[in-house]
């Protein structure tokens, strides 16, 4: 989608045209006739919020009403959803092309129906014979914006689409190695970030041995990624924020194979590593002021070679000794070495990982939201929960009182990589990456719910979502 900023009248614009009516104002001031006030006037009367198309052969009015007395967070995000309805009434009439103005609307508004358009129109077309409906142009009325401010926009966009892109590619076109070749190839077109990939070799010499375990039963060999965005104005230089990403480029479950339908969309369960990636990139495509890292374990998880097996007691890279209780529990396994490397190699300020971890968030929360932990971090949870409200990343607080200790204690080991009964499996694994943080201030995001759809939700499309990007970005921008 190309966007443009122009002068638009509504009232005396020839194309098709979107037009925003928030706060009530003169009728005058609409660009509608007698007839289509009329209709409008109805509308209203039975809800403040709703979407109709006027015919202006050969071009189209979609009218948009919302809401605008809610708390603004809901505003925006209705604004969001509304614009989902657009773009189908924009597919059926085939209309590509559309200016967008209004009345009685704030600019952050504006911008809100935009981001709802711009994730909406995306869907993963790159094995598709047939040629999907796109919107080629929306023309923006500039009262609403400068250039720099939906430039600025856009590349947080566009970092979601790539997100997106990565998280929807079978493994047969992305795997460890190739991800991390992808990584390398967009951190070169920065020069404030520096990516380094360690090959096979590197990750045995510093003793990763969960990420080596759960490597074992693949042809492919694993990854360590470090993205390190280190900005000229950088404020926190010797305190970066890590941030650490779940990278399984493919989940059969290793030995304890997942059943039935279970492995389906397991292409997703890097939609970790992906979406922090995607935060650097964003932070260093908008020059935030921030030292930010990325750690990304990448590696897939199947049952074949001399795959890792349940009973195995492995050395994690802090010297952590786990015992291997189920195969399929093997994201916690890669993430505790990352979150360890980042203890002790970069003195971090708060270390966030994001993971598509456990079945039992999905669950506990459905697909509404992030179930998040933390600990010693009370402070930047709660900076994370309002600024989740804001862009509707939400995010549900769980537990991480010191019982749930007793449930990953092993008879073999210093712990077991799942908890001793199938209650509070989210939980447990929170706290069982905690164990690897040790001091240094610690939030876990399991993304499970809200990483991949399988059916449409709002403004997302079948697949992919990139959630969990805007919530970390608007984060970032409070530092």
């Amino acid at each position: 989608m190309i966007y443009t900023l122009q002068d638009i009248n509504a009232k005396e614009y020839e194309g098709s045209l979107i037009f925003l009516y928030g706060d009530e104002c003169a009728e005058r001031n609409l660009p509608l006739g007698r007839k289509e006030v009329e209709s409008v006037k109805r509308k209203v009367e039975s809800g403040k919020n709703f979407v109709c198309g006027f015919d202006r052969l050969p071009e189209r009015l979609y009218f948009v009403k919302f809401d605008s007395e809610r708390p603004s967070a809901e505003v925006q995000e209705g604004l969001r959803r509304q614009a989902v309805e657009v773009l189908k009434m924009m597919e059926k009439d085939g209309i590509k092309t559309v200016a967008l103005s209004g009345e009685g609307t704030l600019p952050e508004e504006m911008i809100a129906f935009v981001e709802g358009l711009t994730l909406a129109d995306y869907s993963f077309d790159r094995f598709c014979s047939k040629e999907r409906f796109h919107v080629d142009e929306l023309k923006i009325n500039a009262v609403y914006c400068t250039q720099e401010e939906l430039d600025f926009q856009q590349r947080l966009w566009n970092r979601i689409f790539w997100c997106r892109e990565w998280v929807n590619l079978p493994v047969a076109d992305l795997n460890a190695t190739q991800f991390a070749e992808e990584l390398q190839s967009v951190a070169e077109g920065f020069k404030n970030v520096k990516c380094t990939v360690m090959d096979k070799r590197k990750i045995e010499s510093l003793r990763m041995g969960g990420l080596l375990a759960v490597n074992k039963g693949s042809v492919d060999e694993p990854r360590f990624v470090v993205l390190e965005y280190t900005p000229s104005n950088l404020k926190n230089q010797n305190n970066p924020i890590v941030l650490v990403g779940k990278g399984i480029m493919y989940d059969t479950g290793g030995l304890n194979i997942k059943p039935d339908d279970y492995m389906q969309e397991m292409k997703s369960d890097m939609a970790g590593a992906a979406t922090m990636a995607s935060v650097v990139f964003a932070a260093a495509d908008n020059a935030l002021p921030v030292h930010v890292v990325a750690l990304l374990p990448l590696t897939d998880n199947r049952p074949g070679f001399n795959a890792y097996a349940a009973d195995d007691i492995l050395t994690m890279y802090d010297g952590t000794t786990v015992e291997v209780v189920n195969t399929d529990a093997e994201g916690r396994l890669i993430l505790a070495d990352a979150i360890a490397y980042a203890v002790k190699n970069y003195n971090p300020r708060v270390i966030i990982d994001a993971a598509t971890l456990t079945g039992a968030a999905v669950r506990a929360i459905s697909t509404f939201g992030i179930a998040a932990m933390q600990q010693n971090a009370e402070k930047e949870l709660e900076m994370l929960k309002i600024v989740g409200n804001e862009v509707y990343e939400r995010l549900v607080e769980f537990p991480m009182w010191k019982e749930y200790d007793e449930l990953i204690k092993s008879d073999f080991a210093d712990l077991r990589n799942c908890g001793s009964t199938p209650q509070a499996g989210t939980i447990t694994a929170g706290k069982f990456l905690a164990h690897f943080a040790k001091e240094v201030p610690y939030v876990h995001l399991d993304i499970a719910g809200v990483a991949y759809f399988t059916k449409a939700q709002h403004y997302f499309r079948t697949g992919a979502s990139g959630y969990g990007i805007r919530l970390l970005y608007a984060y970032l921008q409070m530092q």
